[in-house]
């Protein structure tokens, strides 16, 4: 029973040290393979999906040596088969990366259908559009994405709707095709250009990442790299947020202030002070919320997973909020558990109604998902009294020591596996 205990109540101060970005590292990884000379990943998260990337990785064949916790060394020279099916490969969405970088080296691949948070369809036919149009057959059996080429070629490709997964997945296959490669309406997110910055330190020819036109040439071969991984901007925009709720005073450092300035707008909007530095943001909220209008859209617009934070700080903003959900259709789970707290929010289609309250008051609650689940620990943080959430595999999915980083802020929380420990824990905390 691993859940996190919570009394909440304290507002949050302090400074906090953000980690690489899970969702820029598992690309890079993933891309890592593509050369058979050795590899250095540094500012690797450790998080859940980072291990059971590189477990998957090492299933084939892949020599991953940890030299410390966020530093990894990667030689693919020994890669023994194209097969990865692994039990727990299939819990997280990322696997897909593994299918572009096997295509593009091996021209071959077979990874298990992916998983990860039930936040909505995810559908992976532009990433099947894509190396198609490179000139793979694709096909899906036994819950394998299968795919195959004599060779590959490059192409024009036009994405149906703006997807980070696919653009990363065509930018990895398409790296050591034959010729040109164009990828239009392309996701402009920080990771996809991370991943395309990661590719031409091994020698890849990719121009235009973070705008809409990615152009890849295509070389014959990847070689030796040393790489930092990016700050994780969902992490730090969910600490600017912890401050908002909890009426703290927090500063989020290691970040990269321009790729959170949608966060930072909202907050503004909301009545919170914002300062930026080179490499750092200072988030105080000393007085109550206000409401405003919330739209998720692809970078560089107000990120999906960011929704449920803001969503929680709104339910205690003054007024009524909309909140807008254009990218996922079944991202409101946690408006259920929030609902035990006392809040009142009215949830039509896409949509969410958010009428603020005063104060949420405490409750046992289950994460339905990562960044849900990291949502309402900080709803927990702000309430009157003990309140637990469980199911938190989800959010060690993609925080690290997220409990340890919100107590050094000040926060009453701690990991507890029985009945005995949460007696224990409140007994400590009064």
């Amino acid at each position: 029973m691993e859940q996190y205990a919570i009394k909440g109540g304290n507002p949050l101060v302090g400074e906090v040290e953000i980690g690489g970005a899970k969702n820029a590292a598992l690309g890079v990884l993933a891309a890592a393979i593509m050369t058979d000379d050795t590899v250095i990943v540094d500012n690797i998260p450790d998080v859940r999906d980072i291990n059971v990337l590189l477990n998957a990785m090492e299933s084939i064949g892949v020599v991953v040596n940890r030299i410390d916790r966020h530093t990894a060394k990667i030689n693919a020279s020994m890669i023994s088969a194209f097969v990865i099916e692994d039990e727990f490969i299939k819990k997280i969405r990322a696997s897909y990366y593994l299918l572009g970088a096997l295509l593009g080296k091996y021209k071959h691949a077979e990874v298990a259908l992916p998983g990860g948070c039930n936040i909505g369809s995810r559908k992976i036919d532009l990433h099947i559009k894509g190396f198609k149009a490179l000139g793979a057959e694709v096909k899906i059996e036994h819950g394998l994405i299968i795919a195959d080429a004599q060779r590959l070629k490059g192409a024009h490709i036009y994405l149906d709707t703006v997807s980070v997964g696919a653009t990363i997945n065509i930018m990895l296959a398409a790296a050591l095709a034959e010729g040109k490669t164009v990828i239009e309406n392309a996701a402009k997110e920080p990771h996809v250009v991370d991943v395309a910055n990661f590719l031409n330190s091994m020698g890849a020819n990719i121009k235009g990442a973070g705008t809409d036109v990615v152009r890849i040439t295509g070389v014959q071969k990847l070689h030796a790299s040393e790489y930092a991984i990016i700050p994780d901007q969902i992490e730090a925009g969910t600490f600017m947020l912890a401050a908002a709720i909890t009426k703290g005073d927090i500063t989020v450092k290691n970040v990269i202030p321009k790729h959170l300035e949608s966060t930072t707008a909202k907050l503004i909007e909301m009545g919170c002070q914002v300062e930026e530095s080179d490499d750092a943001v200072r988030v105080v909220a000393s007085r109550r919320l206000e409401s405003t209008q919330v739209k998720t859209l692809p970078y560089p617009g107000f990120p999906t997973d960011m929704q449920p934070q803001i969503s929680v700080a709104l339910a205690l903003a003054n007024g009524t909020s909309i909140v807008t959900e254009s990218i996922f259709d079944n991202r409101f789970k946690y408006v259920d558990e929030l609902a035990k707290m006392g809040s009142n929010i009215k949830v039509e289609s896409n949509t969410a109604i958010i009428e603020g309250v005063s104060h949420f008051t405490s409750a046992d609650l289950t994460a339905p998902d990562l960044r849900a689940g990291a949502a309402l620990v900080l709803a927990c943080l702000t309430a009157d009294g003990f309140s637990t959430v469980d199911d938190i595999k989800y959010i060690e999915r993609g925080y690290e020591d997220f409990h340890i980083k919100l107590q050094s802020l000040g926060a009453q929380i701690d990991k507890v596996m029985s009945e005995k420990d949460l007696q224990k824990f409140k007994l400590k905390v009064g």
